[in-house]
């Protein structure tokens, strides 16, 4: 199995690693402020470039503006693509978010 190698702002000289993995917006508000900057505060975390796309529309995932001009309403259906030397794991742990509904099934404990 090959992977694109092409030059990029990554390590030079290492074939950068594309993956990308199709989610759904299971929240009945969307992908609305709360998830939209747990999903960039996530993204940020990792080296690789993150990006979602939507139909024909392509935004930085490390960018909650970015993530909020998708008006991903529920049940929209996104693919995530990250690039770079982390971009598996990066992919897993932004999938695990979609996976669990922003953790927004349950009010959380009180501060």
């Amino acid at each position: 199995m090959t992977g694109d190698t092409h030059s990029s702002p990554f390590d030079a000289g290492a074939p950068v690693q594309t993956v990308s993995r199709e989610v759904v917006v299971a929240n009945s508000q969307g992908l609305h402020a709360r998830p939209a900057d747990l999903l960039a505060r996530e993204a940020r975390k990792w080296q690789s470039r993150i990006e979602l796309v939507a139909d024909a529309q392509r935004v930085d995932g490390k960018s909650i503006l970015e993530l909020l001009t998708l008006a991903a309403e529920a049940g929209t259906r996104l693919v995530v693509e990250a690039t770079g030397p982390d971009a598996g794991e990066a992919l897993e742990a932004i999938g695990s978010l979609f996976e669990r509904n922003f953790n927004e099934h349950t009010n959380g404990p009180e501060s």
